[in-house]
């Protein structure tokens, strides 16, 4: 039997409550594993993603975390539930230098505190450099790289993320999702909203589809890979296992 990290089960959820964006959608992602999520445009990725972390209210159904239920979860229990969220975009505080942004998240690790900063130091040396530098100067996949720190600061267990490659250069956003596959071998599972299809599937380890707020299908990433009805899905016209 397979470990699965964090299961949505027929999650129904949106912004508005007689509007709902996903209907019925379930997922599983397994422990140290990558998962990533697809889809066209207006699909629901980004609203399943924020429903998991609590961002969009659930009205129907149920977020598992290793076997517990941990639906709709405030944002100040997120870290307790070692869950953690990296937004596409606003996900840094810019004012602030980088390690400023880090010891607000180290705030309450007590004598650990500085042994944790100096363990994120070490995983991203190019934001050790610039430690005291205003988090606004770095570059987009700087940022990028500081907002998964950030995420990490907390321990998580499973860390969501949102288009952590969108607006980058091809070598940045590459170097942002190979960091993404490399964070498993510490045990994290991650969860990957990304529009950079062929680059997504070449690093995730199992896949989601979803269109029109249902799941399509899901299989093996590598499997997915090269199978025509992925692309028909994101033409249009193709849509299948819609409950």
């Amino acid at each position: 039997m397979s470990d699965i990290a964090i299961e949505a089960r027929n999650i129904v959820a949106g912004y508005v409550p007689e509007l709902p964006i996903l209907k019925r959608v379930s997922m599983q992602a397994e422990t140290a594993k990558v998962t990533v999520i697809i889809g066209p445009n207006g699909a629901g990725k980004s609203t399943l993603i924020k429903a998991i972390a609590g961002l969009v209210k659930v009205t129907s159904g149920q977020v598992l975390l290793k076997g517990e239920d941990v639906t709709n979860p405030r944002p100040d229990q997120m870290g307790g539930y070692g869950l953690a969220y990296v937004p596409q975009s606003d996900n840094i505080f810019r004012s602030l230098t980088i390690r400023q942004n880090l010891d607000l998240l180290l705030r309450n690790a007590g004598a650990e505190r500085s042994s944790r900063l100096n363990a994120l130091f070490e995983q991203f040396p190019p934001l050790a450099d610039k430690q005291h530098q205003k988090a606004g100067s770095l570059s987009g996949g700087q940022r990028q790289f500081l907002a998964v720190a950030m995420a990490l600061a907390v321990n998580p267990s499973v860390i969501l993320m949102d288009e952590p490659s969108a607006g980058l250069s091809p070598k940045a956003a590459q170097e942002v999702l190979e960091h993404a596959r490399q964070l498993t071998a510490q045990g994290v599972s991650i969860i990957l909203v990304e529009q950079n299809v062929k680059q997504a599937l070449r690093l995730a380890d199992h896949c989601y589809i979803l269109a029109d707020g249902r799941n399509q299908i899901d299989g093996p990433a590598e499997d997915l890979l090269g199978d025509p009805v992925v692309a028909q899905i994101y033409l249009g016209g193709k849509r299948v296992a819609a409950p």
